[in-house]
């Protein structure tokens, strides 16, 4: 082991002022252990810590070798591998010939990793399928799986009990008639006996991790305090991670209660490690397989599944619009999205479009279901946005998207802004200012952007809309009064640096993230101010509209965490549904602000979402069918 003064190296670090936050001494881990700590700690650090055995191929090799030689799975049959990380043993399926292999992990770092990886493989290989999602909740079929396998010691990590029940519950629920459990865990009972309760090893060349470790209440689990330095920066982590010690007859019974049957003891696995030091939780696991229970036959699922589309109505008025109405380049938009709906298999849609009569035709002929794209609102009125969603729930009609409270809520952005400023994420200055207001107070931060308080498609934010004195502000808001009486306004600091989008697709505990566009104002005059404005949207003749394009974010992983941690967080405080937009943007001092939330983006072909899918590696067409996805998922139609 190579020798280290670790003190010098802390101090030295704090000198130079980069140590990290740290917690300092501890006589209690338990207590400073976050509930979810598996929610955040698999990222690239974890890859360095643990590498030794995560990252190491020959330990990964002997584990798919038990794996065969336990379960005899074929190369045909289908098989989930549950908290694949980033994908070790699916791809080592996949290069064995194994064509139908799905992974499923929380973390969003080890996903994309997965992907990455197996693009590089060679093209005559089925890559397996890799998804973000909480194992407690599997958005998979019923009766689908032939096998699931769960290794590398990603089992007993939530804090009750009756979570990891919830996972092998799922775990039946997915698997075939007889179908096998291979389960590879921390032999419990020779870990209490056996931990280190401190070590210290380096891991590269720049780094060390130091471990302490003890057994919570009860003996019920081994909590596990490890602090990360670098030589040069000092502390980076000092994280908590723990995980509940099964013993065999304790996992035997856990199986058996759900229903497992002929569960087996297979032995136990001894990891090896590159640099033969502290191998902690994986040094000597459990292998244990079981069968599902017979099943009775799942009926058979319909093939063609009829969606009824809702939109906005063409023939009628559209204050947000251009000119006030549908124009060509809007019914372009609407011909290019019924073409990308003939290329999605399996559903059969029919746009509906009609106000007049929509609500007499919901309720005279319900449909099974409704694909809510009709962000202009009942009768193009975008305050009644809300209205389809909440008659459809009057009316017992699932639908994508977001519920009217949702809506209701994101229409309002002040009450967005304060919600996340509760939340502590970050959001600009502001001052609402009603429309009665004669503006006593102006705001003392120039330069400013006003925009109204409700609206949506940039509707008062033109190209004055960012104003450097209080002589523009007062003149701006005069006009937005004449343009839209009677509206509130809202006065707030301006956000001159980067611009983000974040979206989302799915649900709690099964999201897809897009890669995160930045809007490129590089190619607009100096003399406008880099804001989305009316003009980009509904103006083909104004450099906005021409001059700005969108590009794939070019950030660092610790801001992109944050761009998305926040967003989710805010998805599911909002009740959104199915997919949403999230819109930030950096302010002078290079902190990144909220600007808004939208619960249901823009669906059209050249909109940020349809962008950012492309990003992802998704055509129009696949974009719209992966949100139908989710909400299928999430109202349990099959």
């Amino acid at each position: 082991m190579n020798k280290i003064n670790v003190g010098k190296v802390v101090k030295k670090a704090k000198k130079n002022n980069f140590v990290g936050q740290s917690l300092g001494p501890i006589s209690d881990l338990e207590k400073h252990l976050p509930s979810d700590w598996w929610k955040k700690i698999f990222n690239s650090l974890y890859l360095k810590t643990d590498g030794d055995v995560v990252e190491n191929s020959m330990n990964t090799v002997k584990e798919v070798d038990i794996l065969l030689e336990k379960t005899n799975v074929k190369p045909s049959d289908v098989i989930l591998d549950l908290c694949c990380g980033q994908g070790r043993h699916s791809l080592e399926l996949a290069k064995r010939g194994f064509c139908n292999v799905y992974g499923i992990d929380r973390s969003r770092y080890l996903i994309r990793m997965a992907r990455k990886r197996a693009k590089a493989f060679a093209d005559n290989i089925v890559m397996p399928k890799f998804s973000e999602g909480d194992a407690r909740r599997i958005n998979l079929e019923e009766c689908s799986q032939d096998l699931v396998m769960l290794m590398g010691n990603s089992f007993g990590y939530f804090e009750k009990k009756e979570d990891d029940k919830a996972l092998i519950g799922q775990i039946k629920r997915v698997l075939k008639s007889e179908g096998k459990l291979f389960l590879d865990i921390v032999d419990g009972e020779w870990m209490r006996s056996n931990f280190e309760p401190r070590s210290w090893e380096w891991i590269d060349q720049d780094h060390l991790v130091c471990r302490e470790r003890s057994l919570a209440k009860k003996d019920s689990r081994i909590i596990t305090r490890e602090v990360i330095v670098n030589s040069s920066r000092g502390i980076i982590a000092d994280q908590f991670y723990a995980e509940r010690l099964y013993t065999y007859a304790e996992i035997f019974s856990l199986l058996e209660s759900v229903g497992f049957e002929q569960i087996s003891n297979q032995g136990n696995f001894l990891s090896d490690s590159t640099r033969k030091q502290d191998l902690g939780m994986m040094e000597n696991r459990l292998i244990i397989t079981a069968f599902a229970p017979k099943k009775a036959s799942v009926e058979k699922v319909v093939d063609v599944f009829k969606v009824a589309v809702v939109l906005g109505d063409e023939s009628l008025p559209d204050e947000v619009k251009r000119d006030g109405k549908f124009n060509d380049e809007d019914l372009n938009t609407i011909s290019t999205f019924k073409d990308a709906l003939k290329n999605i298999e399996k559903f059969d849609f029919t746009c509906v479009s009609n106000h007049k009569t929509l609500l007499k035709s919901l309720m005279n002929d319900p449909p099974s279901f409704v694909f809510n794209l009709c962000d202009e609102g009942y009768y193009n009125d975008a305050f009644k946005e809300l209205h389809i969603p909440a008659y459809l729930d009057m009316l017992g009609i699932p639908y994508t998207g977001a519920g009217p409270a949702c809506l209701a809520m994101c229409y309002n952005k002040s009450l967005v802004r304060a919600l996340a400023f509760q939340l502590e994420i970050p959001v600009p200055l502001e001052t609402y200012v009603d429309s009665s207001d004669q503006v006593a107070h102006l705001p003392s931060i120039f330069p400013a952007l006003i925009k109204p308080n409700f609206g949506d498609s940039s509707l008062g934010i033109t190209k004055d809309a960012v104003v450097n004195n209080a002589e523009s502000l007062i003149s701006y808001l005069e006009e937005m009064r004449k343009i839209i009486p009677g509206r509130p306004m809202l006065i707030q600091e301006y956000l001159s640096g980067a611009e983000y989008s974040v979206a989302i697709i799915g649900n709690p505990g099964n999201y897809t993230v897009f890669p995160i566009l930045e809007v490129d104002y590089s190619g607009l005059p100096s003399n406008l101010a880099p804001i989305l404005s009316y003009e980009s949207k509904w103006l083909p003749d104004s450099p906005y509209w021409s001059d700005i394009s969108y590009k794939k974010a070019n950030i660092s992983e610790s801001i992109s965490r944050q761009l998305i941690d926040h967003s989710i967080l805010l998805f599911e405080r909002l009740e959104c549904r199915d997919y949403a937009r999230f819109d930030f943007r950096e302010n002078s001092k290079k902190k990144i602000c909220l600007m808004e939330v939208n619960p249901n983006p823009g669906w059209c072909w050249d909109g940020k979402m349809n962008i950012m899918a492309g990003f992802y590696g998704l055509d129009y067409s696949e974009f719209l069918k992966l949100v139908l996805e989710a909400a299928k998922k999430r109202i349990g139609i099959r």
